[in-house]
């Protein structure tokens, strides 16, 4: 594992030796303050390979707003390593400047505020101008697809994936893999990488009844005269993280040896570049670099990351590339005999107000979503403060859902996934049918209503927090942690399963929390089956038309203690 002193100084030599210009390019358009499409696309050609690689879409067709989190803890050797590195720390590393489009594209840092001057991000439209651009240049580019991509909106939900399969379709990407596709249900699945028209890849996807390989592992591309192959990686714990039951008869699992034998073997066919397509998170991805000899470059995903610079394992580069169509990555590699000898880096942000949206994208685009129009723009209320998701512990959109779930389900305690995905909305923004289903859309909706006895809820919050910090990176199954209404705890993330929360409070009345008592506890997307209860979506908006405008105040009910 390489320290954060080690990353700066790896950078500083990237840059200096194989002509890595990313931090400079990126403080310079700091400095200036000036945006237009030129300089977002702005880049000097090099080498024979062009990968262009976009992640974690979550559906979202048009533009929007995403907060970039406030805590992403590291633990154990990642801990201070980047993406585990946020706000004012992270303008730091990468030179960035407060205020700036850069700092307001890849942190927290007065979002509200910076928002309304930057605007939304991200658009499929003006993400194929970027990509046709890219073309243009490259023309042998290869544009990959890091999954989560048929899954995260009203449109998504309706035409069970559809509107995402036809805009992706009209990109033309050469190979992607998956997570989130798999609760569209096989079946669903089934039918789509039927009619995908490129490789559907999983090197890790078994069927679990013969542990025969059920998708294809790879694919080799030659391009610009170099042999590439892409090894396809879906998220490695779908059965634990999603219902088993919409996909029964696949595993899935990290499988190293699998990785490890995929290379092996595509370089015994000739491949002079080997990429690892991957959904298994960040921290996974940097522990199997530097375990698994033979990849030169992961494309990472899952996580939702967004770095400005490759981060190297040994000769591995690992490339995050953030979530919600905010950012695509160009990454040109000069390959000579099987070997990286230069490659140049770029984490394109697609401001909307910036790039002219392609004509033809934004016909297709608008076609997915006619149909659902009127509904999707009807008003259930308004916020007097953001509604925003990603943080290790709080968000106020799930905050909102809790406070939702407590009242029309009449609950003590409430209970929203620490799902990742969600665009924000801006402050005195109406709330509109759409932002709801961005923060809930899904197969599995159902919000239950049940009984726990504090040590129940004890075990399940300490089983979530196993899953978000344990030490390995390899036992950590993705999300952050599970967000709580009606009650406050506190939680020490150095500590081992079973030992790290503490205090739990019921707010209402400020008494701990019995572990032999009883309390009725609302939540949602469980993933068992015969979960019963009306979709979320149902209870968030009849309580928004009830409240009219909401206002969710800062949430300092879980205390925190990271070492």
């Amino acid at each position: 594992m390489i320290s954060r002193r080690d990353f700066l100084q790896a950078a500083v030599a990237a840059s200096a030796i194989w002509g890595a210009d990313g931090v400079g390019r990126w403080s310079r358009l700091a400095a200036q303050q000036a945006l237009s499409q030129d300089k977002l696309l702005e880049f000097d050609t090099l080498g024979n390979v062009t990968l262009i690689h976009i992640t974690d879409s979550h559906g979202q067709l048009v533009p929007d707003w995403f907060r970039e989190p406030e805590t992403n803890l590291g633990v154990g050797a990642d801990k201070g390593l980047p993406p585990h590195v946020t706000g004012a720390d992270f303008l730091k590393l990468y030179n960035l400047k407060p205020g700036s489009p850069e700092a307001y594209a890849l942190t927290y840092l007065d979002f509200d505020a910076l928002a309304k001057g930057y605007g939304k991000m991200g658009g499929f439209d003006r993400i194929a101008t970027v990509v046709k651009a890219i073309r243009a240049a490259r023309p042998e580019a290869l544009l990959l697809d890091g999954g989560d991509t048929w899954h995260g909106s009203y449109t998504v939900l309706k035409t069970q994936g559809q509107d995402m399969v036809n805009a992706m379709g009209a990109l033309k990407p050469d190979a992607m893999t998956s997570h989130w596709e798999f609760t569209l249900g096989i079946d669903r699945v089934k039918e789509i990488v039927k009619g995908l028209g490129f490789p559907f890849l999983g090197a890790n996807i078994f069927d679990a009844t013969w542990d025969e390989p059920a998708y294809d592992p790879y694919k080799i591309f030659e391009r610009g005269g170099v042999q590439i192959a892409v090894i396809g990686q879906a998220f490695p714990y779908l059965p634990v993280a999603n219902p088993k039951g919409m996909f029964p008869d696949l595993s899935f699992g990290i499988r190293e040896d699998r990785i490890a034998q995929m290379v092996q073997e595509v370089r015994g066919k000739g491949a002079d570049l080997v990429v690892l397509l991957s959904h298994n998170g960040f921290d996974v991805d940097r522990k199997l670099a530097g375990r698994v000899a033979g990849i030169d470059v992961i494309l990472t995903g899952h996580t939702h990351d967004a770095l400005p610079e490759p981060v190297m394992v040994g000769k591995t580069m690992l490339i995050a590339s953030g979530s919600n169509g905010k950012f695509i990555t160009r990454l040109d590699l000069d390959v000579q005999g099987k070997e990286i000898k230069a490659f140049r880096h770029k984490l394109i942000p697609i401001f909307s107000d910036v790039i002219a949206p392609d004509a033809e994208m934004a016909k297709l685009v608008a076609a997915q979503r006619a149909p659902y129009e009127k509904e999707m723009a009807e008003v259930i209320g308004h916020t007097g403060g953001l509604l925003y998701r990603r943080g290790n512990f709080n968000g106020t959109w799930d905050d909102l859902i809790c406070n939702a779930m407590i009242e029309e389900r009449e609950a003590d305690i409430a209970l929203s996934p620490g799902f990742r995905w969600g665009p924000s909305v801006i402050a005195g923004q109406p709330i509109t049918r759409e932002d709801l289903y961005n923060a809930t859309a899904m197969t599995y909706p159902n919000c239950y209503r049940s009984e726990m006895t504090g040590a129940q809820l004890k075990a399940i919050l300490e089983d979530v927090a196993d899953n978000l910090f344990n030490p390995d990176p390899y036992y950590q199954q993705g999300g952050d942690m599970v967000r709580v209404g009606g009650m406050g705890y506190a939680i020490d993330v150095t500590k081992k399963q079973g030992e790290r929360l503490s205090n739990m409070t019921l707010l209402k009345t400020g008494a701990p929390v019995d572990p032999a008592k009883t309390y009725v506890v609302a939540g949602w997307a469980s993933v068992n089956q015969g979960t019963e209860g009306p979709p979320i979506w149902e209870v968030v908006e009849s309580w928004l038309k009830r409240k009219g405008t909401v206002t969710i105040e800062p949430n300092h009910s879980v205390a925190v203690t990271a070492g």
